[in-house]
């Protein structure tokens, strides 16, 4: 077998230089698709009627679309014919369908949510047993923000698939009812300091007054001490209903232990 040196040298140069062609358009594919997304961005966000999360998830649309003609000019490069390559894939789509079933339902999930619009980008919503403010939508995931500022990333078929609990559609407050015992001499004071701590708290609703206020009498045995209930009621966004609550309860018995 005689090998001729000069055709394989000729194709070396020619893979070669192929090769780097096929890097360099990467490159510059990979830095247009962004620069496409952003474009994207900035001319919907300059009409202000387009929502937030509609916008984020066009440009999204738009950076995977310049991502595919890339990848496809890269094939071309190398000499592989597209036509012949969609003849391939259409006689392995259903293996390939099975294969990609989760990612192909998370992309479906992500279209409903775009058309249907349960929720808006900064809503508080609940899904898939996580809550957080909505940060953006892309094809294949929905970005929540927890309380403490951790970031959620949630697959579109698990948001679409579960029930959503949107706490911001309807403009309403929670509320936070915390009842505990007092002496009644013990009573006035004690509401005075719980009443000062509420008030302080950044997370009430400053549209209402937290109130403290005697719900009942729970022992009168002793008529020099009676023991009451104090029932501790504000008004507190959803998320907040539990952390509030508990911030009440230790100061209570901060205060129940002093006394």
């Amino acid at each position: 077998m005689t090998i001729n040196f000069d055709t394989l040298q000729a194709s070396l140069v020619l893979y070669g230089l192929n090769a780097l062609y096929a890097i360099l358009l990467l490159a510059v594919g990979w830095y247009l698709s962004g620069a496409m997304q952003r474009f994207v961005t900035r001319a919907l966000n300059v009409t202000h009627r387009v929502d937030p999360l509609v916008t984020l998830f066009v440009a999204s649309v738009t950076r995977y679309g310049v991502l595919a003609i890339v990848g496809i000019a890269v094939l071309q490069l190398f000499g592989i014919q597209t036509a012949s390559l969609v003849a391939v894939l259409g006689a392995t789509s259903l293996a390939i369908g099975l294969a990609l079933q989760g990612t192909l339902s998370n992309l479906a999930a992500g279209v409903m949510l775009l058309l249907f619009r349960p929720f808006h980008i900064g809503d508080d919503v609940e899904v898939a047993g996580k809550a957080g403010k909505v940060r953006s939508l892309t094809l294949f995931m929905t970005e929540l923000v927890a309380p403490d500022n951790t970031q959620i990333l949630l697959p579109n078929g698990q948001v679409w698939g579960a029930p959503i609990i949107n706490h911001s559609t309807y403009p309403s407050t929670g509320e936070v009812k915390v009842t505990f015992p007092a002496r009644a001499g013990e009573a006035n004071a004690l509401a005075d300091h719980i009443l000062k701590e509420l008030r302080e708290d950044p997370r009430i609703d400053d549209r209402t007054e937290p109130a403290v206020r005697v719900s009942k009498v729970i022992d009168a045995a002793n008529p020099a001490a009676p023991v009451v209930e104090l029932t501790v009621s504000a008004k507190v966004k959803p998320l907040d209903a539990d952390a509030v609550r508990q911030r009440v309860l230790d100061h209570a018995s901060a205060l129940l232990a002093a006394a």
